[in-house]
């Protein structure tokens, strides 16, 4: 059976060092994508951020409107005192799903979609699509690999996010990731997806 995965499951993950998802720093193929990206003043969504390496990445390229959420307050902390002059106004401690008050550029997917339960994942891609603008990409990584079915990080592939994503995105790049980390090689989807009107 699954946990309910909510505010106090990942406060408690984070209070007790559980964080097997967190690599330390921005992983390759984001780092690649965000190099390719010249306009700084667009606005980017980060949903279960966790420590957040990729907005202190995009923060430290001069990236004004980057903002992260996540369920638990913790790794928004960490995020903080690693980077005193993140806007604290752009720290959002929150649901993703619930969010409602903000529009985005780009959201950017990295193990946020492996760690909610897998019956959300449709919404996922709903809500991912309500909060882009005209033109916004969903862009990032996503496991493709069976892994766990009663705790996250939950696996699945390439076939089953397809049925998900495809009302309501193009699919511009859905392919194997060629520069993953050496855990992850060949066990990761390279994701863009551009909103469909």
């Amino acid at each position: 059976m699954i946990p309910e995965l909510n505010t106090d499951y990942w406060h408690q993950r984070w209070l007790k060092g559980e964080t097997g998802w967190d690599i330390g720093g921005v992983s390759t193929p984001l780092k690649e994508y965000f190099d390719q990206l010249s306009d700084k003043k667009i606005k980017i969504l980060i949903p279960g951020c966790g420590n957040a390496y990729e907005a202190e990445y995009l923060h430290k390229k001069g990236f004004e409107n980057v903002y992260i959420i996540d369920l638990s307050n913790a790794p928004l902390k960490n995020l903080k005192k690693r980077v005193p002059n993140f806007p604290s106004e752009h720290l959002l401690t929150g649901d993703f799903f619930t969010l409602s008050n903000l529009s985005f550029d780009l959201i950017i997917e990295q193990t946020f979609f492996c760690a909610i339960n897998p019956e959300l994942r449709k919404n996922y891609a709903k809500q991912s699509h309500k909060l882009l603008n005209p033109n916004g990409k969903l862009v990032g990584l996503l496991f493709n690999d069976t892994l766990n079915t009663n705790h996250p990080p939950f696996g699945g592939n390439k076939e089953e996010y397809k049925k998900y994503f495809l009302p309501y995105f193009h699919f511009k790049v859905f392919a194997t990731s060629f520069n993953s980390i050496k855990p992850r090689q060949n066990r990761e989807l390279f994701i863009l997806f551009e909103k469909k009107e």
